[in-house]
């Protein structure tokens, strides 16, 4: 029989595993393998399978450009994936929630649920742009912060500052960058 602290060991292994929601099986990661297979997969394979298609005339462009976006998409799911399993949404969520009161930004009396979606944004697009510095991608994430923010109602003048942060976190955080 487990005594408390085995049983504490235990439940914080596997919420370590970041387990599929419907499958139960350890590793997942679905924000990192839809963020792949939509920017990284589909632009690529359908650009290589517009190219290689359009050797065949205007008919085999189009069944090219289809055939490289689903194979790219799942090349691009599949690394999406393996980026993503070096970041676990669960730890940096529950270390935002624990520590957003002390960043400089924050705003006395704000709620955690202001700036959950700006940190998750940032290290959301570090996985995304992990070979660029914040400062080569702001200009495209303010661009497309309405679009994220859920029901934040920070703009991206003040939402900002907490995407770097966290961003900045995940990239001191993650070996190899």
């Amino acid at each position: 029989m487990m005594d408390k602290k085995q049983r504490s060991e235990s439940d914080m292994a596997k919420a370590d595993e970041n387990r599929d929601p419907l499958s139960g099986e350890p590793g997942a990661h679905p924000v990192g393998t839809g963020v792949g297979a939509a920017v990284g997969g589909l632009a690529t394979g359908a650009a290589t399978g517009a190219a290689v298609g359009t050797m065949a005339g205007p008919v085999g462009t189009a069944i090219g450009t289809a055939v490289g976006a689903t194979v790219g998409a799942v090349g691009g799911g599949l690394a999406g994936k393996a980026v993503a399993e070096k970041i676990d949404p669960t730890v940096e969520h529950e270390y935002w929630r624990t520590n957003y009161t002390s960043r400089p930004y924050v705003r006395n009396g704000e709620s955690f649920d202001e700036y959950a979606p700006a940190y998750q944004y940032g290290w959301e697009s570090r996985s995304l742009h992990r070979d660029k510095s914040f400062d080569e991608v702001e200009r495209d994430l303010g661009r497309d912060w309405d679009r994220v923010r859920g029901n934040s109602r920070l703009g991206w003048d003040r939402a900002r500052a907490a995407v770097r942060d966290s961003w900045e976190r995940v990239t001191d955080r993650t070996p190899g960058r």
